[in-house]
């Protein structure tokens, strides 16, 4: 297959020698074909540039101008301990993926109650392909996203979490994305597919960390389908190097009186951009997202949100909080689309940031587009520093200044953790913004 990048965008032919490789790998006709159309596509597009609107705000350079290796084989190289440190909960089922390849060794899915899926990607082709085939590409689109199309060309491995109707999970599924090992600079494209079924529940949570010594890219999909009545706890957390090019994914569809709580931790990355995309499709949907960015170093975290209410009588929240301190940048863009069907939605965006230097910045840009005339839709934005107030407070209470500071920080960040419905995970991230706040970080030049 012989294809040719645009003139008018930046690098990317190095992944289609990655392809040329990869596309005789075997599979089904059908993923073959999608395959064939994704890469064809990711080479119409090219990668986005700050010209374009969408990306204006973050350079993509980092990824554009390297010469990214296939992710090399890390089974071998990561311990069970390195694994443990990312547990939530000792009950949750769990998918350990490495470098974009499922890990037999560190996984524990055996468990799963009867009718239950969890399993990597690649076994749910062989033994699920009916599943995957209904649903893989069906939710995030490969036409307008260059990511979501290289993605779905190069996909090498992932997850799918599948529960069937009426099955209510009581333990947590976690499926841990780990990037490790290698001596050039490599790339990765894993695949998250989760259907939950009509009167299903589930909690997922789905994180990213990395101890890889080099540069390397990371670039997921997750496609998650909310049925009829179903509800669903999903947490994301981003936790790897400060070398990592992260840009990740997240397809989000809803059907009717379905409900969703989605939150998204981002501790780490260098340069991070990730795309929150949910589709209300049904009558009564309930949505909420929430999202906590801690930003350091000469880290950049891009957060990017759209939420479309197609059908009537819909509600959608979205809660996001930023810290950031040294010369961390961020960025929050935030859509709320309401087609012209769409009566009585209720919706609602607030954005909330906080720097802690006079040399980090963030852009928040907070839309609605709204087509319908019986809503009631409102937005907003805050940007600004400590209250020197509540710390000239806390400091005459005997507190010294630094432990002041920390002292709200923290509670401004837990603000977002304790929404959090999946108990193990809120313990966790708690102990994680403390951490955060004890650290001293020398600036790094990222990626």
């Amino acid at each position: 297959m012989t294809m040719a990048m645009t003139d008018s965008k930046p690098r990317g032919d190095v992944f289609l020698t990655h392809f040329e490789r990869f596309e005789n790998n075997g599979g089904p006709d059908w993923l073959a074909s999608l395959r064939r159309s994704a890469m064809t596509r990711f080479a119409e597009l090219g990668f986005p540039t700050v010209k374009d609107e969408e990306w204006r705000f973050t350079n993509l350079s980092p990824v554009a101008r390297r010469a990214f290796e296939s992710a090399p084989d890390g089974d071998e190289t990561v311990s069970p301990e390195f694994i443990a440190r990312f547990r939530y909960d000792d009950h949750a089922l769990r998918l350990v993926i490495l470098n974009g390849r499922f890990s037999r060794r560190l996984s524990h899915f055996s468990a799963a109650p009867s009718g239950v899926t969890v399993t990597s990607l690649s076994l749910a082709l062989r033994q699920h392909g009916e599943i995957v085939k209904s649903h893989l590409a069906k939710h995030a689109s490969i036409v307008d996203d260059a990511f979501t199309a290289l993605n779905t060309a190069l996909m090498t491995d992932g997850a799918l979490v599948y529960v069937p109707r009426g099955v209510v999970l009581e333990q947590p599924i976690e499926i841990l994305y780990v990037a490790t090992g290698g001596d050039t600079e490599w790339a990765a494209h894993p695949r998250t597919l989760i259907v939950v079924e009509e009167n299903a529940q589930a909690g997922i949570v789905e994180s990213y960390v990395g101890d890889s010594p080099t540069a390397y890219f990371m670039n997921p999909v997750t496609e998650i389908v909310a049925g009829a009545a179903s509800v669903i706890d999903h947490v994301r957390v981003t936790q790897e190097t400060d070398k990592a090019c992260h840009v990740g994914v997240q397809q989000l569809r809803q059907l009717r009186n379905s409900t969703v709580r989605s939150t998204n931790l981002t501790f780490g990355g260098g340069l991070v951009r990730q795309d929150v995309n949910t589709l209300l499709d049904g009558e009564g949907c309930n949505c909420v997202l929430n999202g906590l960015t801690l930003g350091r170093g000469r880290q950049h975290v891009d957060n990017h949100l759209r939420i479309t209410h197609a059908k009537p009588h819909c509600d959608s929240r979205e809660f996001y909080k930023g810290v950031y301190d040294g010369k961390s940048s961020g960025v929050f863009s935030g859509r709320i689309m309401v087609h012209q069907g769409a009566q009585k939605t209720d919706a609602k965006q607030t954005n909330m940031n906080l720097l802690l230097s006079g040399e980090a910045h963030v852009d928040s840009k907070p839309q609605l587009e709204i087509f319908a005339d019986d809503v009631k839709c409102t937005h907003g934005a805050t940007i600004g520093q400590l209250d020197d107030n509540a710390v000239f407070y806390l400091r005459s209470r005997g507190i010294p200044q630094d432990a002041a500071r920390d002292l709200l920080v923290q509670a401004f960040a837990a603000d977002i953790v304790k929404r959090m419905a999946l108990s193990g995970v809120k313990s966790s991230m708690d102990q994680w913004v403390t951490t955060w706040l004890s650290e001293d970080v020398v600036p790094q030049e990222v990626v």
